[in-house]
């Protein structure tokens, strides 16, 4: 079968994470990472009956950042270091034949048209195709192995300011402090005095590596768009 198909989304989401860039490369990463799913008006509630009682779910996403022209078959994941092919399919790049994402969050709460999710590894306004319960029987197999991608990555230590502690509320922080934790630089970006940008929960971040810790060297308060 090789006729187009084609996919309404049911959703959206509503993020910590306002770019691609600091967002993290995974679900679960970073545990303080809150969200929303929000539905359509069209999706009739009571498709989300029964689903309080799932701990986790699964959301199947497109990746609407990366056009249908940006396919390739050979990419390089950055937990080898920028420096290695690997077959794309052998990824979760998101540069695929079709743009199509499978993320594993936990389940916060089920709302009047929304999900509230923790875990998330996904950018505010990121279409949302699916939402299916995660059933621990069938999909938590021990004994599996994970490649190239064997372990989680370890976790940098982050350099907070006391000036920079007192202006901000603890769970903006954390999250913020969590994010940097897991170097969400390019693989092949390791130039200790660069200085990095992005957004998370509603502040524009700079910050930088040196030493193998990350310092946290300022944050400024943007357009609330984005989840706290």
């Amino acid at each position: 079968m090789s006729e187009p198909i084609s996919m309404t989304p049911i959703g959206v989401v509503e993020s910590c994470y306002g770019e691609k860039f600091g967002t993290p490369r995974q679900g679960g990463l970073v545990e303080s990472a809150c969200g929303r799913i929000i539905f359509n008006n069209d999706v009739d509630p009571e498709a989300c009956r029964g689903l309080e009682e799932f701990s986790h779910l699964w959301i199947v996403f497109l990746f609407d950042q990366v056009t249908e022209a940006d396919v390739r078959w050979l990419v390089r994941p950055p937990r080898l270091g920028g420096n290695e092919k690997k077959g794309v399919l052998a990824t979760r790049s998101p540069f695929r034949p079709n743009r199509i994402g499978l993320s594993l969050v936990k389940l916060e709460e089920v709302g009047k048209g929304f999900l509230a999710v923790s875990g998330l590894d996904l950018v505010t306004g990121t279409p949302v195709l699916d939402v299916k319960p995660y059933l621990p029987y069938v999909e938590s197999i021990p004994e599996a192995c994970g490649g190239f991608a064997e372990k989680a990555p370890e976790p940098m230590r982050v350099e907070v300011s006391s000036e920079i502690q007192n202006q901000m509320e603890a769970a903006d922080l954390k999250v913020i402090v969590d994010s940097l934790s897991i170097d969400p630089r390019p693989a092949y970006h390791h130039d200790p005095e660069r200085v990095y940008g992005c957004y998370i929960a509603g502040y524009h971040v700079k910050w930088k590596v040196d030493s193998g810790h990350v310092l946290l060297l300022g944050v400024s308060l943007e357009d609330r768009k984005f989840l706290r």
